[in-house]
């Protein structure tokens, strides 16, 4: 019960740290000022109106009062109430009180004065609105009644607005210093994130500075550390490998000449094709380490670009399922190297393969399939391992060195995208690929 309750609170909660940083500062102001708002209204306000109110109404009770004694001089107890009192008073003969009252449940001040002039036993109406400053009060007397135009302020208090003034500008002005201060700190966490996502897909990496508290400057220069540790063990590589190549290719050269020289000429055919078996072997190695290598990210027609790449083979076996221009932001020549992996790939063994691009919500499907011989279910996570080779369902040519789906499983990779393996269509294999845009 409560895990489940805790995911449901989970879920609510934002997920980004800048609004729940401001969360976590907003709510408590919000909370202490409906608090002190609520405390303040119900032990002050209302209850000040409600004394100002019963003493208007027992004022009022008091004019009828003394009115309705014979005794008394009509016209000065009128007078005497309009010069300390401010009631404006005008008795009303043979006319009829109203009987509509408006009923403003909403008001606190219609309620109280209602209240009170029910527990007087009066017959009364009034309006609180008709009038800015003053508020129309008729009392029943007689054939008729009298009209009492009574100040506002002896029923409510303008304090109650400065109040709520004063109490909601603070709490917005400490709303605001919150979110520049908090966007003031995840900026540098936002820049953290930004570059270890350019780095992690190979993008070029302008020097990173860290900023920001002390904590976050702290992973901001551990990450830079590490990444120039990762470029200077990649740069390392990409040169033994260059190196190596330099090393291997004039030997191969040379011995090349030799064969040239050589009578036999079916002794020199087979030495020849190992030589161009050796040398393919060398341009997968290097092609492999190249892998990583810096190409600048840029926005293209992947659709027109794939298609570009299908016309070269001027294969008809090959078919084409797609016609929207797709643009997709990404480095050019590394898809264009996976694309083309994967394609030979199924040319090897098979005679049939479709390519087919589609959108789907915020990614870019290109499914790859074929009607070759496919590849076992158990295998799928093994087959994107560097220098892996199946044997049982797909033999392998001698010249393959079992790269070419590691080299299109890690550029994918780069590109924040994914690579998936399924029994296609044909009854060959079919390799999707995803890449988010």
């Amino acid at each position: 019960m409560f895990f489940g309750l805790s995911n449901y609170i989970k879920n609510l909660l934002p997920k980004r740290l800048f609004y729940r940083g401001l969360l976590i500062v907003a709510v408590p102001i919000v909370v202490l000022q409906i608090t002190i708002s609520v405390v303040f209204f119900d032990s002050l306000w209302i209850k000040t109106n409600s004394g100002m109110t019963r003493a208007l109404v027992s004022e009022v009770k008091t004019f009828v009062d003394a009115y309705d004694n014979d005794e008394t001089n009509k016209d000065f107890i009128i007078v005497l109430f309009k010069d300390h009192l401010g009631f404006n008073i005008k008795y009303e003969k043979e006319k009829i009180i109203p009987d509509n009252v408006p009923e403003r449940w909403f008001s606190p001040v219609d309620r109280s004065l209602r209240r009170e002039l029910k527990n007087k036993n009066l017959i009364y109406w009034f309006n609180t609105t008709n009038f800015k400053d003053v508020i129309d009060l008729r009392i029943k007397y007689g054939d008729g009644y009298f009209q009492f135009y009574i100040p506002r302020d002896r029923l409510t208090t303008s304090s109650a607005r400065l109040f709520g003034l004063w109490i909601t500008l603070p709490a917005f002005l400490m709303i605001m210093i919150a979110i520049i201060f908090l966007k003031n700190q995840t900026r540098p966490i936002i820049k953290l994130a930004e570059a270890s996502e350019k780095f992690g897909k190979g993008e070029d990496l302008e020097e990173f500075r860290p900023s920001g508290a002390l904590e976050i400057r702290k992973a901001g220069q551990e990450f830079d550390k590490m990444r120039k540790r990762i470029l200077r063990h990649l740069n390392q590589r990409s040169e033994m490998l260059s190196g190596i190549s330099h090393d291997l290719r004039t030997p191969l050269t040379r011995i090349k000449l030799q064969l040239a020289m050589i009578k036999d000429e079916n002794l020199s055919q087979k030495l020849s094709s190992d030589v161009d078996e050796m040398e393919k072997m060398l341009n997968e190695y290097l092609q492999f380490a190249s892998t990583g290598a810096k190409d600048k990210t840029e926005t293209f027609d992947i659709s027109e670009q794939i298609s570009n790449l299908i016309n070269k083979y001027e294969n008809p076996n090959i078919i084409k399922d797609f016609n929207d221009r797709i643009y997709y932001n990404g480095r050019k020549n590394l898809i264009n190297r996976c694309i083309n992996n994967l394609i030979e790939n199924s040319l090897k063994f098979a005679k049939k393969v479709e390519v087919k691009i589609e959108k789907q919500q915020d990614n870019i499907i290109i499914a790859i399939s074929d009607d070759g011989p496919g590849i076992p279910q158990e295998e799928y996570e093994n087959i994107t391992k560097p220098f892996y080779k199946i044997d049982k369902s797909r033999s392998e040519k001698k010249s393959s060195v079992g790269l070419g789906l590691s080299i299109a499983s890690d550029i994918v990779k780069s590109h924040g995208g994914d690579i998936t393996f399924a029994k296609s269509k044909f009854g060959g294999l079919e390799v999707a690929i995803s890449l988010p845009f």
